[in-house]
């Protein structure tokens, strides 16, 4: 053969060599870029005297060293390969980190670009849906259990007791007589005299949640079929109840949900608390339900049929759980109904006074989705492309394609938060919070991998592997 397989390596070379120069660290006394990777050269001949080599095979020659390793000269320059000529790791010092590092960094980006553009994509999908309507709307049970005096629950509670709907029932309901909700409770009574709203105060608690203890004390006062519940820091129009019950009068559903905005009652934490929700939570919820594999049912509403209510053992079986909306969307699921996610989106309001206020309750949304669903929580870290881009050019000592990727990451955060802004109508003014609020985010789901207890009106639970919460230091129940 004419020298070690001169045709092929000629086109592989210069390849290769580019390939080196892209990802190859710079001396920093010459400032040219070394190899980290040798070329592939293969020696498969003895040596031979010089004066039978012809000039195209001077520029290669070879020397068989102890081991049965060859190095390759070419034009001066020393390369390793086997004896086969294959790429050998052997002969690869520690230089080939960069290279490496960078590869790993792509493939982790590249899921996690792909679902920044499934964002979008999925709340663009979901503005053009319809709001269902139905004929006549059926009598409704409307529950809100309260507990303390947040900022805007008059108004709140008053956006729900004025709905354009033929047979609104409202109740109220507290399980603690110097609760500060109801002041606000009793407003609403005496300025709305017209309405239909009934006020339980009851004090009687069965189980470590408060909120399913208010909810059972209250269904007894629930006079119509078709019962609502939403919480208390919700604000909606006045066709809310029109567009959450239309999907009902299908036997085969058997419960309505919604999604929320975040929208800031004022302050900075309260600011990044919205951003969450709206360029956080709600992104990720469209792509599970796009996906099929949400499977979500959100206490900013819950529509069903008290007959549905009583088939999955009513409130009695959400008595300890902490992610009790999710519970009665399951529940419900396994009697074999669907779970249908309105197109209707209600205002959550957030009022978050402090640092510890916003973290101890993402720790807590975090922390129940991990008990809940320990795999997909951990396969979410892919729903961090900005942190992961972060982390992966501090490894890489911030390379030039590392902060490529962290440039691209950043920009595909923001224009897809703008999308997805421009699609439901949210606001853009607290983009430019996007860092923040994703360096604060990643922080939280690392958080929740270190420990099981939460915090939840004004008591600590603990949370089991199953997302069953006992007040701690007391015995299971």
């Amino acid at each position: 053969m004419k020298g070690p397989n001169l045709g092929l390596q000629s086109m592989i070379r210069p390849v290769f060599r580019l390939l080196q120069g892209a990802f190859a660290p710079r001396s920093a006394a010459s400032g040219r870029g070394y190899r980290t990777v040798p070329p592939v050269v293969i020696v498969d001949e003895p040596v031979r005297p010089a004066d039978e080599i012809d000039e195209h095979e001077k520029q290669w020659s070879s020397v068989r060293p102890p081991g049965g390793r060859f190095w390759v000269a070419y034009n001066g320059e020393i390369d390793g390969v086997d004896r086969w000529g294959r790429f050998s790791a052997v002969s690869v010092d520690d230089r080939l980190a960069p290279m490496s590092l960078t590869f790993v960094i792509a493939v982790i980006l590249a899921p996690a670009w792909v679902y920044a553009v499934g964002t979008a994509v999925a709340a663009v999908r979901f503005a053009r849906r319809a709001t269902p309507s139905g004929p006549e709307p059926p009598p409704v049970s409307l529950l809100k259990p309260l507990h303390g005096a947040e900022p805007g629950l008059y108004e709140n509670l008053r956006s729900f007791a004025e709905q354009d709907y033929p047979v609104v029932q409202v109740v109220l309901g507290v399980n603690d007589a110097k609760d500060s909700a109801l002041p606000g409770a009793q407003a609403l009574i005496r300025d709305l005299p017209a309405s239909d709203i009934a006020l339980i105060l009851d004090p009687p608690v069965r189980g470590s949640n408060l909120k399913v203890a208010n909810l059972e004390n209250m269904l007894s006062a629930a006079r119509h079929n078709i019962l609502v519940i939403a919480d208390s820091d919700m604000r909606v129009d006045r066709h809310y109840l029109g567009a959450v019950t239309a999907p009902l009068h299908d036997p085969r559903t058997g419960l309505v949900t919604c999604l929320y905005e975040g929208v800031s009652t004022g302050g900075f934490w309260s600011e990044l608390g919205a951003l969450h929700i709206n360029f956080g939570f709600l992104p990720s919820a469209l792509v599970a339900a796009a996906l099929g594999i949400g499977h979500g049912c959100f206490g900013a509403t819950i529509a069903l049929r008290r007959d549905t209510l009583d088939r999955i053992g009513g409130f009695a079986r959400l008595r300890d759980e902490l992610a009790d909306d999710r519970r009665i969307g399951d529940a419900v699921r396994e009697q074999g109904l669907a779970v249908v996610l309105s197109r209707y989106v209600v205002e959550a309001r957030v009022s978050e006074p402090s640092f510890a206020s916003l973290w101890h309750h993402e720790l807590r949304w975090a922390r129940t989705v991990r008990a809940i669903t320990p795999a997909g929580f951990a396969g979410s870290v892919l729903t961090h492309p900005v942190a992961l881009a972060a982390l992966g050019a501090a490894a890489s000592r911030f390379g030039l394609t590392s902060c490529i990727f962290l440039m691209i990451s950043c920009l595909l955060r923001w224009a897809t938060a703008v999308v997805i802004a421009d699609a439901l109508g949210f606001t853009t003014g607290g983009l430019w919070l996007l860092p923040v609020r994703d360096a604060l985010s990643f922080a939280v789901f690392v958080a929740s991998f270190f420990g099981r207890t939460v915090s939840w009106r004004d008591q600590l639970f603990h949370v089991d592997a199953n997302g069953r919460m006992t007040v701690e230091g007391d015995k299971a129940r």
